[in-house]
This record gives structure tokens, sequence and C-alpha cells, in this order.
């Protein structure tokens, strides 16, 4: 049997380790990918550090993952060997349920989620639903290509559904990995972007990606600043910081609200009264329909800023990622 390089965990909080692995044959309604490269994403501490329910050990992390479709199983339909694809965090219901028929794919028992509750991308090659793959157009490198899986459809998902009309006041907290990319799609979208970040080392930077304005949240109140903009009608919180995204609620226009996309450990304080004052409200938000993000982002040319590893660094990777320490992205590439 041919084998191929994996980085698995073998237990909860366990190393990386590179493993050699038999190549996967493909089942029912599921492709056989050659992976070209696979994002490092925050969710992957998901499988590193056991924070996933019922997780399976040895377990390959990996779900911002771009390949070519090597060999097809029984069943699948409208792919075939040699297509470029992308698989994100869902891993592809079932589609056979009635939940699948309905639409309701959270609801099916047997949705995947790549590289957590299946294998995912850490590896020369990886099985995947058909249901979960996406198209990734030639004029996307398979680098550029694989954080717009993740990180670019929870930003744009997040912004594109948050209710907001071209012209409004939308604030982008962090520009990290997530903030960078959410960014240029506020701008984009015709929201009157403002980045918010401590420090004025990125303000050159966010003005490239889009930003309309900047707010350097050490040298001012962050929520006193944006109600003199007018308040903003969507504060999207990139970064981890409870006591940080606390503070933003005044910042909050009528009927505005944070939409946090990146979690933390802390508790979030929030006075009640702060929300009744105009209506405002706060959610959490996971990406979803990475294929829209793709398309976006071709044609608007909206590209992540990455640093690339080989597959044997994937430790490396991980921890400037976990350290924010890398540019903006972290990116296994694997192949050509």
């Amino acid at each position: 049997m041919a084998t191929m390089k994996a980085v698995q965990v073998n237990e909860a909080g366990g190393d990386f380790v590179l493993v050699q692995r038999e190549i996967p044959e493909p089942g029912e309604r599921e492709v056989l990918i050659k992976v070209e490269a696979c994002g490092i994403c925050h969710g992957d501490a998901g499988a590193k550090q056991g924070q996933f329910p019922g997780i399976k050990y040895p377990r390959v992390p990996g779900h911002e993952v771009v390949g070519v479709i090597e060999k097809c199983g029984e069943g699948v339909a409208g792919w075939e060997k040699g297509t470029r694809v992308g698989v994100g965090w869902s891993g592809g219901p079932c589609m056979k349920c009635s939940a699948c028929s309905a639409g309701n794919y959270y609801d099916c028992e047997d949705s995947r989620v790549t590289g957590l509750s299946v294998d995912g991308g850490y590896a020369e090659y990886m099985l995947a639903r058909a249901s979960a793959l996406v198209s990734i157009p030639d004029e996307l490198a398979s680098v550029d290509a694989a954080p717009l899986l993740c990180a670019g459809a929870t930003t744009f998902s997040a912004l594109k559904k948050s209710g907001a009309l071209g012209g409004d006041l939308v604030a982008i907290h962090g520009i990290g990995g997530l903030g960078h990319l959410a960014i240029q799609y506020s701008n984009h979208l015709g929201f009157k972007t403002v980045a918010l970040s401590r420090g004025r080392e990125k303000e050159s930077l966010a003005r490239q990606l889009g930003a309309h304005a900047y707010i350097d949240t050490e040298a001012s109140d962050a929520a006193q600043e944006l109600q003199k903009l007018g308040g903003a009608r969507v504060i999207l919180c990139t970064a981890p910081n409870s006591k940080a995204i606390a503070g933003l609620i005044n910042g909050l226009g009528m009927g505005g609200q944070i939409i946090a996309v990146a979690g933390g450990n802390d508790p979030l304080q929030v006075f009640t009264g702060q929300l009744f004052r105009g209506g405002r409200s706060i959610k959490g938000w996971h990406g979803e329909r990475p294929g829209d993000a793709v398309k976006f982002s071709v044609l608007f040319n909206i590209l992540p800023m990455i640093e690339t590893f080989p597959l044997e660094r994937a430790a490396e990777a991980f921890e400037k990622m976990m350290s924010a320490k890398v540019h903006f992205r972290s990116v296994l590439k694997i192949g050509s």
C-alpha cells in the first residue's frame, strides 16, 4: 500500500508528530484529495488540546485545505479527477438523511468537522465528502486560497449577514489573521470602515487594506471615538480579548451589534443597560459558505497575507500562529 507523510496529534495536549500513513481510499460519496496547501487556524487548537467533544486520536488537524482530486469514490457526482478543490471547517453533511434533504445540515448527526471529527489537511492526502467541496478558481494560488476557506469565510459571511447597508459605519477590531481580511471585505461591501488596533504601528497597513479611518485604542477611548463618527452599525471583533470587546459596546449606534468571530476563555462582562440603550446586541459567528468568500475574493482581488511553511515545520507554523508572531496567516505548502 502506498504511503504519505502526515502530521498528527496522538493525544490531547500532545505534540505534533510527523508520521508515515497509508494513503486512504475514498468511500461512498467521498473523494481523495492530493493536498497542495493547508492554512493553520486557531481552530486547530481543538485537535491539539482536545477541546472538541468526542475527538478520537490520533488525529490529523487542518481545515483550510486546497488540493486536487486524486480519486472519486462511488456515488460522487459533479466532481472529477484533476479538479482543484477546497475544504473548510465543515467536512460535509451526509446528504442522505432527512435533515440534509431539508437543508438543515447542522442537525445531521453524521456531519463532519474537518481536522477534528475526521482527519484534515496536515497531510499529503486527505479524504473529504463531495458535499464539502468548493471549487477553487485558476486565478487563486493554492496557498492564497487556503485561508479563505475559514478565516475568509468567517469574516466575509459575518459582515454579509450583519444587516449593515452600504455607507453604514463598520468597525473592525483587531488587525491580525482575521482582521486584515475583514477590512478588505468591509471596504468592498461598501461600508464606511474603521480599523481599531493598539498603537499606530498598523495604521498605514489598515488604510492600504481599505480602512477609511483608524482608531488607536491605547491613545483614546475607542467607544467615544466611534460615537463621534455617528456610532457603529457593526463592530466585528476579530481579537479574543473579552475586556476589550466589553469596552466597545458603547461605541455602537442605534440597533448596532457586536459580532465576535474569535473565541476567548475569559468571561465577557456586560451591563444589560448598555444593551437596552439603542437596542444593541452581541452575538458570535462562525464561517459558512466558503465558496461565496472565495468568489468575492477573486472578484475584488482580496488576498490574505501569509507565511508559508513545509509540512515538516507544522509545529513551528502552529506556534507562530498561536503567539500572533506570523504575518498574518500560517500556511503549509505541501504540494506544487
